[in-house]
């Protein structure tokens, strides 16, 4: 039993581990941040409002929610509550808000 105990264990952390990875969140590049923000500055769009979903990152955007396209860059955005929030296209996931 002592022997197979260790062994476990281990396994069970390095699972832990691999969960622990997976749940990361996505993180832009300082240079693309700073390509969205000049991008939204040239092309202001109105603020949205969206009943019933929270604004943190993590947080899935409705379908009925337009995404708007910056170029050379693989995420979207979207003004809500007077917030630029960024936007993972192909999962509609907040990746990050910014003032």
């Amino acid at each position: 039993m002592r022997m197979h105990l260790p062994t476990a264990v281990a396994g069970l952390l390095l699972l832990a581990g691999v969960g622990a990875a997976a749940a990361q969140d996505v993180v832009i590049q300082p240079e693309q941040e700073t390509i969205i923000k000049e991008y939204v500055k040239k092309q202001p769009l109105a603020s949205v409002k969206i009943p019933g979903v929270e604004l943190n990152i993590g947080s899935t955007l409705p379908d009925t929610v337009e995404l708007h396209e910056v170029p050379n860059v693989k995420y979207r955005y979207v003004v809500i509550d007077n917030q630029m929030v960024v936007v993972d296209p192909d999962t509609r996931r907040v990746i990050e808000v910014i003032e």
